[in-house]
């Protein structure tokens, strides 16, 4: 029996995707944890803020353009059409249903993996996918304490923020540098229209 590709889903609200985002990306793909990597767009996380947050299908077309280079990471809108707010549990579950061929990973920062014991159904995640924790400035894991589906990866730390970005935009400031060339110039362009709505 053919085994099923490994699939990572990096959930987040790229808002908007940056280097760093694709960064981290490429890393976990070297460690060959994982075949490919789905960037999950949320419309709603639990546990942020939805002021500043744009409009979903922005977000999901400026990550799908940011990663059209990219041939084993692209952009998936699943939690778009799933109850709100979105839960990773419900979303990880909604994919294996979907996707049979794939064994579904998740992939997050150890920044979350220190707040996951509040995640919806936290448990029930553990004891069904494996997890891949990826370094966050300021957040220590070890590795030697983590359940036997937990995993610590190692790849860079990438100081660029989305919210960073945003603020650079409002002022009308360049991006060069801090998003994919295929998006800058757009950002720019719809920076009145985002920063007016």
């Amino acid at each position: 029996m053919e085994s099923k590709k490994r699939c990572g889903i990096f959930g987040g609200s790229f808002n908007p995707i940056h280097n760093g985002h694709i960064a981290i990306g490429s890393d976990l793909l070297q460690t060959g944890f994982v075949d490919e990597i789905w960037f999950v767009v949320s419309p709603q996380n639990p546990f942020k803020q939805q002021c500043d947050l744009w409009d979903d299908e922005l977000r999901f077309d400026l990550t799908t353009k940011a990663l059209a280079d990219h041939q084993r990471m692209k952009a998936c809108d699943v939690e778009m059409h799933l109850p709100k707010p979105s839960y990773m549990w419900v979303t990880l579950e909604e994919l294996s249903a979907r996707h049979t061929e794939y064994q579904f990973v998740l992939l997050i920062g150890a920044d979350n993996w220190q707040r996951f014991g509040r995640w919806y159904r936290s448990e029930d995640i553990l004891s069904n996918y494996e997890i891949g924790i990826y370094p966050r400035p300021g957040y220590d894991i070890d590795g030697n304490t983590l359940p036997e589906n937990v995993h610590y990866l190692t790849t860079g730390l990438y100081d660029i923020s989305s919210t960073e970005i945003r603020e650079r935009l409002k002022k009308s400031q360049s991006v060069k540098g801090l998003v994919p060339p295929s998006i800058e110039k757009l950002l720019e362009k719809l920076n009145n229209i985002i920063m007016n709505d």
